[in-house]
């Protein structure tokens, strides 16, 4: 059974584009709902990430806000990316499948 792609919070991030595209703000508020402390950089960092390895598509949206322009990060998820998601809930499916029963409902 080969490893999952994608980490944990990478999982989580493909999990909230499913939904469709996002800003990245909005992204890192479902990540901090989850629990996850993660900076701004790291965020960005782990998004850069995702989209190198044609996982997600980003790009920027323009606006203004007060005469000031304003360049907001947004992302949605891309077949490859959906693909991935999927082969790691199917290897944690089959790996929770597979524990003794005293283990599955620890």
């Amino acid at each position: 059974m080969a490893l999952p792609r994608l980490t944990h919070l990478q999982f989580l991030v493909v999990s909230q584009l499913f939904k469709g595209s996002a800003k990245g703000r909005d992204v890192r508020a479902s990540l901090k709902a989850e629990g996850v402390r993660q900076s701004g950089p790291a965020f960005y960092q782990m998004m850069a990430g995702l989209e190198d390895s044609g996982v997600v598509e980003g790009w920027y949206e323009q606006q203004i806000v007060d005469a000031q322009i304003i360049r907001e990060r947004h992302y949605k998820v891309l077949p490859p990316g959906k693909k991935a998601w999927r082969e790691c809930r199917d290897f944690y499916a089959r790996t929770l499948a597979n524990l003794p029963p005293e283990l599955a409902g620890a």
